[in-house]
């Protein structure tokens, strides 16, 4: 049996966040069984995770872009929530570009205790004026810093010298699946000189997820994400229930592992989860690509008659960053240039 060694006072202050309502509405394209969702929140209710994430998986108020909807809308939600998590502090997640502050106060007014913003390293600054107003208006702000491993830790620290005294705590996050334990270690504790409260958000797609999260936890984090089942975007997130079981190995039972193993059961039989492309998922993760890129990188290795895998590693080598639109489309032109190749043009 292991020992808990110097885990004890890290399993003692983290905390499991349940994203399984929030992330996990991409694997089932944001359409979600009512019943099903009051039944889980009714039941994660009564365990002792410690927050609850719920809504649109892109963030409140994706569908003013264009994107699908959730067949549930933000004001249901709400509702739900408000009936449910009596016992629970739940939020969800937003983003600068779609999600109105007026809406945030509405649901704050409603119940709603925390948003977390996403955004990459590089756009903090030209987005303090939202997160200082998110502040006004909800009473606890979490930066997540989405593609957190596409900008070295140093640059990333020197893009949150203004946002210490706005947050309630920043979040590491892992969207392409592409760190690993050593990388973890390195950006949370790193973060966690600057900010008291670090959370760690990780993707599964080289089945490195929990592991990671028991690293980022070890090096400091206090708030670890997780769904159950580990069901997510692409190859899904953390498994709650074995993070909960983990700590239960390394301390103590603080989150009662064996109704979190009966939740994901529950999700497993219930949540009619779209196949993922297996092979874009690992090469997503070991060229630094996240997954909503891959329907571009899909039509532009047809268009181009380039492998997708030679477009992915060239883009991920221009950009500054992560890849974005133009760095693919650039990356397509140099290789068919390269190589003599014509486009394929539909007729």
């Amino acid at each position: 049996m292991p020992t808990a060694g110097n885990w004890l006072t890290e399993a003692a202050e983290v905390e499991l966040l349940d994203c399984t309502l929030r992330d996990g509405s991409y694997a089932v394209d944001f359409q979600f069984d009512e019943a099903f969702v009051v039944n889980l929140l009714s039941r994660l209710n009564e365990t002792p995770i410690s927050k609850i994430e719920i809504g649109h998986g892109l963030g409140l108020e994706a569908e003013r872009t264009g994107i699908a909807a959730c067949n549930i809308d933000h004001q249901r939600w709400c509702e739900i929530a408000d009936s449910t998590l009596t016992n629970k502090p739940w939020g969800m997640f937003v983003q600068p570009a779609f999600t109105q502050l007026s809406t945030v106060a509405e649901l704050s007014s409603r119940g709603m205790s925390f948003i977390r913003v996403g955004m990459e390293p590089d756009k903090v600054g030209e987005n303090l004026d939202y997160l200082m107003r998110s502040a006004d208006v909800c009473e606890r702000v979490y930066l997540n810093l989405m593609k957190s491993s596409a900008t070295p830790v140093q640059q990333l620290l020197g893009m949150l010298d203004s946002v210490s005294s706005i947050v309630s705590g920043v979040y590491v996050v892992d969207s392409c699946g592409t760190m690993l334990p050593t990388d973890v270690q390195s950006y949370v504790t790193a973060v966690r000189e600057c900010f008291p409260v670090v959370g760690f958000h990780g993707h599964d797609n080289l089945g490195m997820a929990n592991c990671n999260s028991i690293a980022a936890m070890q090096a400091g984090a206090t708030v670890l994400d997780g769904t159950l089942n580990g069901i997510g975007r692409g190859s899904g997130n953390a498994a709650i229930e074995s993070l909960a079981g983990i700590i239960k190995i390394l301390d103590t039972d603080r989150f009662d592992y064996q109704e979190m193993a009966r939740l994901a059961e529950y999700c497993r039989e219930n949540m009619d989860v779209i196949s993922e492309d297996r092979a874009m998922q690992v090469l997503g993760a070991v060229l630094g690509v996240h997954s909503a890129s891959f329907p571009l990188v899909d039509q532009l290795a047809a268009e181009y008659r380039i492998d997708p895998a030679r477009l992915m590693e060239a883009a991920a080598g221009i950009a500054e960053h992560s890849p974005r639109v133009a760095d693919f489309h650039a990356a397509a032109v140099g290789i068919a240039d390269e190589a003599g190749l014509r486009r394929q043009v539909s007729v």
